[in-house]
């Protein structure tokens, strides 16, 4: 039998055993039980996607359940904060420059992808390109803020800007 049907079948019995404990538990974290279903369904997608066997000696399937789902519940919690931001902004806004519900979703999408980015550059490349992209900071002033050679604040941000151009 392959790898992926022995992962599917394993996916299915855990489902069987863990879901509602999954729901319940994902539903007290985040105080809805929408919100908890869709997160479950993705934990048991996730695990399916990896397509190898997910049960091992000594491996608590909770636990295993658990720390899929907190990864899960992270990027939830960043989404929706990232949305308030963007609405907080909007509402600043005046009603004619407000762009519509289709442009809105593109924009949020957007940001999505721009957070996940940053997220996966290291953490001085990351302080380093928001220094210069939104606090405005020329190259020399960043290196002068934080100590460093301007050649190092060049290779962050050539780091930072290969990281945007990889997004699309």
């Amino acid at each position: 039998m392959p790898g992926s049907d022995i992962a599917a079948k394993e996916i299915h019995a855990l489902y069987a055993d863990h879901n509602t404990w999954l729901r319940g538990w994902l539903r007290r974290k985040l105080g809805n039980a929408s919100d908890a279903a869709d997160i479950a369904h993705d934990t048991f997608l996730r695990l399916l996607i990896r397509q190898r066997p997910v049960t091992r000696p000594g491996l608590e399937p909770r636990a295993l359940l658990a720390h899929v789902a907190k990864g899960l519940l992270v990027d939830h919690w960043r989404r929706r904060s990232i949305e308030q931001a963007y609405l907080e902004t909007l509402a600043q806004l005046p009603e004619p420059q407000s762009p519509g519900p289709e442009e809105r979703l593109l924009i949020l999408e957007a940001l999505y992808r721009i957070d996940a980015m940053l997220h996966t550059l290291p953490r001085r490349t990351r302080d380093i390109f928001l220094l210069v992209q939104l606090d405005g900071l020329n190259y020399q002033q960043v290196a002068d803020r934080l100590n460093m050679a301007l050649i190092t604040v060049k290779r962050h941000m050539r780091k930072a800007f290969l990281a945007c151009l990889a997004l699309d």
